[in-house]
């Protein structure tokens, strides 16, 4: 049985595919400028080009290992630390306000401290990136932890479970699903940390890419840039989703989800 997600590729690609050639016949016959939006020919080419010199994979890498550091640092302290407040209600009360005012900050306005702090190089990006994937992990689990049933907590003690039973069995795939639901979000503003950080200041990166190209008012490179973001970004989409179904097998409706 062919799954709802393969039934609307060949819709997907074929409005891809229509969107791709108005573009660029918009763009050839005069109706729109190419100095403002380039052409889909011209972006292709520039693409082919990264790839043919090797130029593009220092900076793919370059931002690929940002981004899985803020993710996996990020997401360990975010796990950790919302496990520590939701099973410690005094700990949780006494940071509260604090966690709250750090929430609301705007995360973009920590770049340049940020860079100032950390300098150029990796350090910074990944710190940028860190603050923006740690609140979705830590109140997801936070949530996840408190969202489990007292009574099935009571069961399991009278059963004779240590904590460290609890933990292992109740607690932790329990929060299971809470925290593998923030997995898509987290890690694209892994990415999103590790692209502004590196248009704010880097000497290599996607967002280094992107922003050497507007400071020329290279338009194509501009959008090569983006395509290749984005391509980027769906291969770590795909991957996650990946994961996720491996990690919640056990589930009915997500083996059924992965037969269908």
């Amino acid at each position: 049985m062919i799954s709802g997600r393969f039934r609307l590729l060949p819709y997907q690609a074929g409005l891809f595919v229509a969107l791709i050639a108005a573009w660029q016949i918009a763009t050839r016959w005069g109706w729109v400028d190419p100095f403002f939006f380039s052409r889909p020919s011209n972006i292709a080419a520039r693409i082919a080009e990264w790839f043919a010199t090797g130029s593009i994979y220092r900076h793919l890498w370059t931002t690929a290992l940002e981004t899985v550091l803020a993710f996996l640092i990020g997401a360990g302290l975010g796990v950790l630390l919302g496990f520590a407040f939701a099973r410690n209600p005094a700990l949780s009360g006494v940071f509260d306000p604090y966690l709250k005012i750090a929430n609301a900050l705007p995360r973009v306005v920590l770049a340049p401290i940020f860079t100032l702090w950390f300098g150029l190089g990796v350090l910074s990006k990944v710190a940028f990136g860190v603050t923006l994937v740690f609140f979705i992990v830590f109140f997801n689990t936070y949530q996840g932890i408190r969202e489990v049933d007292a009574n099935l907590l009571n069961n399991t003690r009278m059963l004779g479970a240590t904590e460290r039973d609890l933990i292992r069995h109740v607690l932790l795939p329990s929060a299971l699903v809470w925290i593998l639901s923030s997995l898509h979000t987290s890690v694209g503003l892994a990415l999103v940390g590790a692209v502004v950080g590196e248009y704010f200041g880097s000497a290599r990166g996607l967002g280094y890419v992107i922003a050497q190209a507007e400071g020329t008012f290279d338009t194509t490179g501009v959008f090569a840039g983006m395509t290749v973001l984005a391509a980027f970004t769906i291969a770590v989409d795909m991957l996650v989703t990946l994961v996720e179904r491996r990690l919640l097998a056990w589930k009915p409706a997500a083996a059924h989800a992965e037969r269908a």
